[in-house]
């Protein structure tokens, strides 16, 4: 697959040629859509707890006795249907992260970079680089080239005057390649990989 690489001025900046088996796969739904519940299962804090009958700081004497009173038996006043007692089946701390093997978390990359590419949603550049560092700046030239919603990904380190550039630009978010992931291209309408991402990703798929 042959793609036009361009400048963040909107020039032209020759062609590259991107591997089938990264960037030109027929992709499958299956495999993103298992790929994103990982992503958003493994996101989750787990923190949310309520106190349980046992954890409320009261006495855990019986309220009065058994018998003779006429009225209903009970126990603790740390019982659920008192007020002040604890929450019944509340939630309780807990990892939700699910299971999924290594080799089809890094399918559903090449997957996601693929329906991309076929959707045309793929832009190459030369070089990430903001020298000046100015936000103004850099949204004019993203916005000339029809980025208003896009995911940008870099080499192994982002040029420091783009990433503070970047740091303001509503809905575009700036990344280096190893922390490229299938959530966030799927979850932007263009994907914006500089040369030297390319580079790394087809290394990265040997």
């Amino acid at each position: 697959m042959e793609l036009a690489v361009t400048t963040l001025a909107g020039k032209s900046a020759g062609k590259i040629t991107l591997k089938d088996d990264v960037f030109g796969l027929e992709p499958r739904a299956d495999i993103l859509q298992r790929m994103v519940q990982y992503q958003l299962a493994k996101k989750r804090a787990g923190t949310h707890q309520t106190k349980g009958r046992s954890d409320i700081a009261r006495t855990g004497a019986k309220m009065y006795r058994q018998k003779g009173t006429g009225r209903a038996r009970h126990h603790a006043a740390s019982a659920p249907q008192f007020r002040g007692g604890g929450k019944a089946h509340g939630p309780v701390s807990r990892d939700h992260a699910i299971g999924l093997p290594k080799k089809v978390r890094a399918l559903a990359l090449r997957h996601a970079l693929s329906t991309k590419a076929r959707d045309g949603g793929l832009i190459i550049v030369d070089e990430l680089a903001a020298k000046d560092g100015k936000t103004k700046v850099l949204a004019k030239q993203l916005a000339d080239l029809g980025l208003s919603n896009a995911l940008v990904i870099g080499g192994a380190e982002l040029e420091d005057g783009f990433r503070k550039a970047a740091a303001n630009i509503a809905n575009v978010d700036v990344l280096p390649v190893v922390g490229i992931n299938v959530y966030d291209i799927l979850r932007r309408n263009t994907l914006v990989l500089s040369k030297d991402a390319v580079a790394a990703l087809e290394e990265r798929f040997q």
